[in-house]
């Protein structure tokens, strides 16, 4: 059996508000927002209408420096470390993530809202379906 911890809807929606104003208080503006599909679809969505950011890009090979990368989760640090050689200038990309891991080493451009309680799997709303039929 996998240790899973559930976060629901308003679980989401209070981490969203949480990582807008952490995005708000930089001195920086975004031109889009750049994910992946599956995980960063959502996040990024209630991201750009918090923000109103208007453009969202998805699987590009290249991302802008000022665009801001969404994710839902830093885990691994793979997904990080796959973007980082997409952008034009690295040292200058916004990551942000409603949740971490906890206990991972997190990089310098990296936003997020939420810990982990513990190391296990965080089962999004998105992906219950598809988490529950990998217990079958």
């Amino acid at each position: 059996m996998v240790n899973s911890q559930y976060v629901n809807w308003n679980d989401i929606e209070n981490t969203v508000q949480i990582v807008s104003k952490k995005i708000s208080k930089l001195s920086k503006n975004f031109s889009s927002i750049s994910t992946i599909s599956r995980g960063g679809l959502i996040p990024s969505r209630l991201l750009a209408d918090s923000l109103g950011i208007e453009k969202i890009f998805v699987d590009q090979k290249t991302i802008s420096s000022d665009s801001l990368f969404v994710d839902d989760i830093f885990d691994t640090g793979k997904t990080y470390s796959d973007i980082i050689s997409k952008v034009s200038n690295s040292s200058e990309i916004t990551f942000a993530t409603l949740f971490v891991r906890r206990g991972m080493t997190l990089p310098e451009q990296l936003i997020y809202g939420q810990q982990t309680f513990d190391d296990s799997y965080v089962v999004f709303p998105w992906d219950k379906f598809e988490f529950e039929k990998t217990l079958k």
